[in-house]
């Protein structure tokens, strides 16, 4: 891999609903970041919440085509859906849904949350699927922390958490439909790790805390991204302190994009087409699948 990485400074923050306070740190449209298979990266950064009445959140929206994951290190969201998938998920749980051919989906704090307040902190990550799959049946994939393999790093460096993809001996739990790296790392201060990735694959590095040195040239710190060149496989990470990481790697899908919002698909035909669905009611109603199957 290209000894150089790229530093991408953290945008301006901006609210999501009225619960998520993010930075995006990438998205499929910019040109200084080729994502492929991943189209997206909101970052929560650690923020106070205050006790309240009211559950902050996302109300009932859709999407198709692609697939979401939310990775939960402080705070509590309930997440609800039209494929009857649901749940809270707290600190180190991760949730991973699939849109498919079409979801309605909301996102609040848990009530629990909600009244007692805290600090919260989470990732969300938008992953593509391929043309073949952006059709497929809608699904939702329930990670607990407890479901999620540690694996502590050569020389005590740190762990690694696999959620999904393959490190050394320890699969991740997540089901995928391309090949998908995902690790959440933590390294102790002024250790050294070094990490093999494939060498066709799109590798990112998101910084949540502390500051790191890459491969011996560049150091990042909190709320930055690093890229790099295809064509390589290892990354050496230096440091400097305690540090928070998650280490993205995927194979490029490689196939056109078209996306209006929510809809990520191949044509701009194939929008007009999830407009339309969406607008006749195709990608059901949450708590549909639970009331079908109440009834069978």
């Amino acid at each position: 891999m290209d000894k150089t990485p790229l530093i991408h400074h953290a945008p301006a923050p901006h609210w999501v609903g009225n619960a998520f306070h993010v930075r995006s740190m990438f998205s499929y449209g910019q040109r200084n970041v080729n994502p492929d298979p991943f189209l997206l990266l909101d970052y929560a950064q650690p923020r106070h919440f205050s006790p309240s009445q009211q559950r902050r959140g996302v109300g009932e929206h859709p999407h198709r085509g692609f697939e979401t994951i939310t990775i939960a290190y402080k705070g509590e969201v309930e997440h609800r859906d039209s494929s009857g998938g649901g749940g809270i998920i707290a600190a180190g749980d991760v949730q991973w849904m699939t849109a498919g051919a079409g979801i309605m989906h909301d996102e609040f704090f848990s009530e629990a949350y909600s009244q007692k307040g805290g600090d919260f902190e989470m990732v969300q990550l938008w992953l593509n699927l391929p043309a073949r799959d952006k059709m497929t049946p809608a699904r939702y994939q329930s990670i607990t922390a407890d479901d999620i393999p540690t694996v502590t790093l050569p020389d005590e460096a740190g762990t690694l958490r696999v959620i999904a993809g393959r490190y050394k001996d320890h699969q991740g739990p997540a089901a995928t439909f391309t090949p998908v790296n995902l690790w959440d790392t933590s390294l102790a201060p002024g250790s050294r790790a070094t990490f093999e990735l494939p060498a066709n694959h799109t590798v990112m590095l998101l910084v949540r805390h502390g500051t790191v040195n890459i491969n011996g040239s560049a150091d990042a710190g909190a709320s930055q991204l690093v890229t790099f060149a295809q064509g390589g496989t290892t990354i050496t990470i230096q440091a400097k302190e305690a540090a928070a990481l998650l280490l993205m790697s995927g194979e490029p899908i490689a196939e056109p994009i078209a996306g209006y919002g929510p809809f990520v698909m191949n044509t701009e035909e194939q929008i007009r087409q999830a407009l339309a669905d969406f607008n006749a009611g195709q990608f059901g109603r949450i708590g549909q699948a639970r009331d079908r199957s109440a009834t069978e």
